[in-house]
């Protein structure tokens, strides 16, 4: 009896302290600037102004171009990064790669040192390179530091369809080529969205790589963009850059909901 009483409380107060900051976000952002208080910050008073907030954000923050260049890098990157992936899965698993191992290793390995560690390199690197601040480099850096854990996903989830499927292939005369592509890429098609998903909303919410890779606001990333809008230069008021983070997280957020049972079935690795 106790169990089932302590239980239920515990996960309520769990879920509160899990709701507290999106509560703070939502009832701040909707506040116009006269009526934010520090000491006033749980009480949802004073009109709702969070349409104006976000609208003063966005034109201020120079968001629109942002959100053009994120949406390009969080759906070529991951794309890519996903083809590489299920590439290194397919030649590990069904080509049976010598040593294949070691490569898998080797790729994986990527994601030991924190990208802290490499951005100076990386930084003088792209700009000897003459692809600093350029659509193309961020491009680029997405795909190389998503391609890891895509190739760890694919490896493992290919790893669970039969290698009679390859060999009756070969059999009926397909190229190894035409299998890839015929055969293997789309009876993985649920974990190649769920990969895509996961690794749209990393690039998405990247503000480390862009504030080390981008400078211009044609080049630089969503968060990027939007980390900018308390600094002197942005000047904006709090309630605004309240706004403009909440308005930034909604695309990832409907991303999410509205790829549940796919996302879901995706990560069942191994389901054949």
């Amino acid at each position: 009896m106790t169990a089932r009483i302590l239980r239920p409380a515990v996960l309520l107060v769990l879920g509160a302290i899990w709701l507290a900051p999106i509560y703070l976000l939502l009832v701040n952002a909707s506040k116009a600037p006269a009526q934010y208080a520090a000491d006033q910050v749980w009480r949802p008073i004073g009109d709702f102004a969070l349409f104006d907030n976000m609208r003063e954000a966005w034109e201020i923050g120079g968001l629109g171009e942002a959100v053009t260049s994120t949406l390009l890098y969080s759906i070529i990157g991951p794309g890519l990064a996903v083809l590489f992936g299920a590439a290194i899965g397919f030649a590990i698993v069904a080509l049976r790669l010598k040593h294949g191992f070691f490569w898998f290793v080797l790729v994986f390995g990527g994601t030991v040192f924190p990208l802290q560690m490499i951005l100076m390199p990386l930084f003088v690197g792209y700009v000897e390179a003459g692809i600093y601040d350029s659509r193309l480099g961020m491009i680029a850096i997405y795909t190389a530091v998503t391609v890891p854990f895509a190739a760890l996903v694919m490896r493992n989830f290919l790893g669970g369809i039969a290698h009679q499927v390859f060999e009756a292939a070969v059999v009926d005369g397909a190229s190894t080529w035409r299998i890839f592509w015929r055969i293997y890429l789309p009876m993985s098609t649920s974990a190649l969205v769920a990969v895509f998903i996961l690794q749209a909303t990393f690039v998405w919410n990247d503000l480390l790589l862009g504030l080390a890779l981008s400078q211009s606001n044609e080049v630089r990333p969503l968060m990027t963009a939007a980390a900018a809008l308390q600094d002197t230069y942005g000047g904006l008021q709090l309630t605004a850059v309240l706004a403009g983070g909440l308005l930034v997280s909604l695309p990832t957020v409907v991303l999410f909901l509205s790829t549940q049972r796919i996302f879901s079935r995706g990560l069942n690795l191994g389901q054949f």
